[in-house]
């Protein structure tokens, strides 16, 4: 296992994972630009509704993780023929997943909205609705999209994940141009345009997974219905605690994103377009962390514990370079950069103070926070990156955030500081962890 993961192979793997990461940000930057155009409202509309859309897809997000990692560790082990049946049941699950969670979205939208965000705008509620009701149908595509991808991440060929995105975002800029402003259809053009791109990104992926000869497992079949409790067990092992962890850690996040709401329009504007911007210093750090669950779910199901250690720390050094590069470059360009958003003066200020939190702290906290517990993860260690996440999202984020904005009169900025203060916490504990190697004690596939 440590020939197959020399420098070549992780290269290899790596760039292709780079540049769908800066594709991702790059035009997640176009689209809120191009939202923007419509008037701050229809900006905050999105980014409420996006910070619901997050916490509704975790559900099959997480298992993809589970399904990569078991995948992985089925190839490092060289059984290739239950590799195959396990690709088959985590498509099964995640669209399984997606339809329930698409009902439940189209149903219950509005009341929703209501009771997470309070008392908000007419302009925003509208937006936010619209928004709302046309993403959601793409949930099962995007399911079956996210499922198809780590199939190909866990055999190494992320070639084929970058050019299928590079496509389905290229037909999402020039969908948004076609529907916000062709048609002038606003907030729902940018949602159809998301839709459109994201049935083609699955259709493609999926008859890739049918067609490609060079693939090690089979995908034939995939119509022919069959469930196997065993391998959707050993998905679920790691799945289910990584969708625990990601939905509570993200409804916590709503709720810190309420307090925005109490201090206006300017504040949520702020907040979404500075998460846009420092999205940029974790481009390159994303697609390390989606490499860790490939390189050390295959090391670690040959049983090559040395090979995931090894593999493990070169990629958080590179990570760690990485965040401190990209964050260098966003503060020296923060000022241009927030004046492509057109937003008001005060939604430019506190712009650029959440920016400034973000770059001095993230080059140190964020790695060991992010990146490090998908090594865990890929070694069958999710509980423990979930037990640790959601005590310090709740204990430290959401208590702190409360306590600096409101008593403490920091306001908006208090949010920011809970945020990183939550990402030190969290590291610490995942070093630790790392460091003691309980996780090479986890098992996750049958015997």
């Amino acid at each position: 296992m440590a020939e197959r993961w020399n420098n070549q192979a992780l290269f290899r793997l790596i760039w292709p994972l780079v540049i769908e990461q800066i594709l991702g940000v790059t035009i997640g930057i176009a689209d809120t630009v191009m939202v923007a155009a419509i008037g701050e409202y229809a900006v905050s509309g999105v980014s409420l509704v996006d910070a619901i859309n997050t916490l509704l897809i975790i559900a099959f997000g997480a298992l993809a993780t589970g399904g990569a990692v078991v995948v992985s560790q089925y190839i490092g082990r060289q059984d290739m023929k239950t590799a195959g049946r396990a690709s088959k049941q985590l498509m099964y699950v995640n669209i399984a997943a997606a339809l329930i969670i698409m009902g439940f979205a189209l149903v219950g939208r509005r009341l929703l909205l209501q009771s997470i965000y309070g008392r908000i705008t007419p302009a925003v509620m509208q937006a936010a609705e619209t928004y709302f009701l046309l993403s959601a149908l793409s949930y099962p595509f995007l399911a079956i999209y996210n499922a198809a991808a780590s199939l190909f991440r866990s055999i190494g060929n992320s070639r084929v994940t970058m050019l299928v995105a590079l496509l389905v975002n290229l037909l999402n800029v020039a969908g948004n141009g076609l529907f916000i402003y062709g048609f002038h259809l606003g907030v729902a053009g940018a949602a159809i345009a998301t839709l459109i791109s994201r049935m083609v990104a699955a259709a493609v992926l999926t008859f890739m997974l049918l067609v490609d000869r060079r693939l090690p497992f089979s995908f034939a079949g995939i119509g022919k219905i069959t469930l196997e409790p065993v391998l959707i067990r050993s998905i679920l092992q790691v799945g289910i605690p990584s969708g625990l962890e990601s939905s509570l850690f993200q409804i916590g996040k709503i709720l810190v994103s309420r307090i925005f709401t109490s201090f206006g329009t300017a504040a949520i504007a702020a907040n979404a377009i500075a998460g846009v911007i420092n999205s940029f210093s974790f481009m390159p750090a994303n697609a390390f962390a989606m490499a860790m669950l490939t390189i050390v779910g295959q090391c670690v199901g040959a049983a090559d514990y040395r090979s995931a250690r090894s593999n493990t720390a070169k990629l958080m050094k590179l990570t760690y370079g990485s965040v401190f590069l990209f964050s260098g470059l966003t503060f020296m360009l923060m000022d241009p950069i927030l004046g492509m958003f057109q937003l008001s003066l005060e939604a430019h200020e506190l712009a650029k103070g959440f920016l400034c939190i973000h770059c001095i702290v993230s080059p140190v906290s964020w790695p060991a926070s992010f990146t490090l517990p998908n090594a865990l993860r890929a070694a069958g260690d999710a509980r423990y990156c979930m037990v640790v996440a959601i005590l310090s999202m709740w204990l430290i984020r959401v208590s702190a955030a409360y306590l600096l904005a409101y008593p403490l009169g920091l306001g908006a900025m208090g949010v920011w500081y809970a945020m990183v203060s939550d990402w030190c916490v969290r590291g610490i504990c995942y070093v630790w962890r790392w460091k003691r190697g309980h996780w090479q004690d986890k098992r996750v596939l049958a015997s």
